[in-house]
């Protein structure tokens, strides 16, 4: 009779690991993303150098419409960018106020 091997206990399946997402991977791809974005808008501006009239309030202006539409672009941005810091402020201050409430109950 044959020897039999030793029972070897079974390998376990490989479980494939999720790749990790990094703050450096983030900010990599929203830098390539801004870069398409901005290439795409001066394509807009150079194509669309058409002298236009505005009017805002008493003023009376003459700008290209690539330019005003982008100077709405950024005005837009800008508003978004101070909304979100004044969210993060008090999303801040509303965790700090947790900690320090935990903290106490210790």
């Amino acid at each position: 009779m044959p020897p039999t091997p030793a029972a070897v206990p079974p390998t376990p399946a490989a479980v494939p690991q999720a790749k990790k997402r990094s703050f450096s991977r983030a900010a990599w791809f929203a830098l390539i993303v801004g870069a398409i974005v901005l290439i795409f808008l001066l394509v807009f501006v150079l194509q669309n150098n058409v002298p236009t009239q505005f009017t805002f309030w008493a003023w009376t202006f003459t700008l290209p419409l690539g330019v005003a539409v982008l100077f709405a672009a950024i005005a837009g941005a800008l508003v978004t960018a101070m909304v979100g810091t004044a969210r993060m402020f008090v999303l801040g201050r509303s965790v700090r106020n947790l900690e320090h409430q935990r903290d106490k109950t210790r």
